[in-house]
């Protein structure tokens, strides 16, 4: 699966945080080294930075650079190793209809945006990895909208269950082109409810999607 400059962004600062090269208060490398580092666009490393600043793990000042914040340096842990399918989708079943129910309520329009283009992706992907990178990118952006930053502590703890291998073998086992566009419209349900501000009305595309993708991997 294809790693986004923004994943490796985050990627880098856990990294650091986890072998004591940064802590609070750390300035990060500058947008020319980053993109350097991370082989990137410096306009895609101007948005990761943005998305960064948006959860609160970093704060940027004009002329000063970009620092690490409290949040950051005290990142969410791993999810343990042995966690089974079924373990992930009932975590998923209690967390993200609440988060889409307060993403309705608080999203910007920069966030509408970028969950917008995350849908817009995802129906143009062309195979199995380049949809599940898209599905992780559009609930992670709808996670992010609604800012807070405990709660994206603890939606980066469920994403690291996401990237166990037991969890991608069967994603993998049962997906279908059909499958895949019958996400890809669910999730359109869901956008259209943020796109409204109606709270009520993204829980539950939420979770009828979500009860979906249990039945399909789990059984009824």
């Amino acid at each position: 699966m294809a790693v986004t400059v923004e994943q490796a962004l985050r990627e880098l600062v856990v990294q650091g945080t986890r072998d004591g090269t940064l802590g609070p208060g750390a300035k990060l490398p500058t947008e020319r080294d980053l993109v350097q580092r991370l082989d990137a666009p410096r306009s895609s490393v101007r948005r990761a930075l943005e998305s960064l600043e948006r959860d609160g793990l970093v704060v940027r000042h004009v002329g000063r650079g970009t620092f690490l914040t409290e949040a950051a340096a005290a990142p969410a842990g791993d999810a343990p190793a042995d966690t089974s399918p079924a373990e992930i989708m009932q975590v998923r079943q209690l967390l993200e209809p609440q988060v889409a129910t307060q993403a309705a309520r608080v999203a910007t329009q920069t966030d509408l945006a970028r969950i917008g283009e995350a849908l817009s992706a995802g129906a143009a992907a062309r195979d199995f990895e380049d949809f599940e990178r898209w599905d992780g990118e559009l609930h992670r952006a709808i996670a992010a909208a609604a800012h807070n930053s405990l709660l994206m502590s603890m939606f980066d703890v469920l994403n690291t269950a996401r990237s166990l291998p037991v969890w991608g073998s069967l994603k993998r086992r049962t997906s279908t082109p059909e499958l895949r566009g019958c996400y890809h419209r669910e999730h359109g349900e869901i956008v259209a409810a943020l796109r409204d501000r109606d709270p009520e009305g993204a829980g539950e595309a939420m979770r009828a999607h979500l009860r979906h993708v249990s039945e399909t991997l789990l059984g009824p």
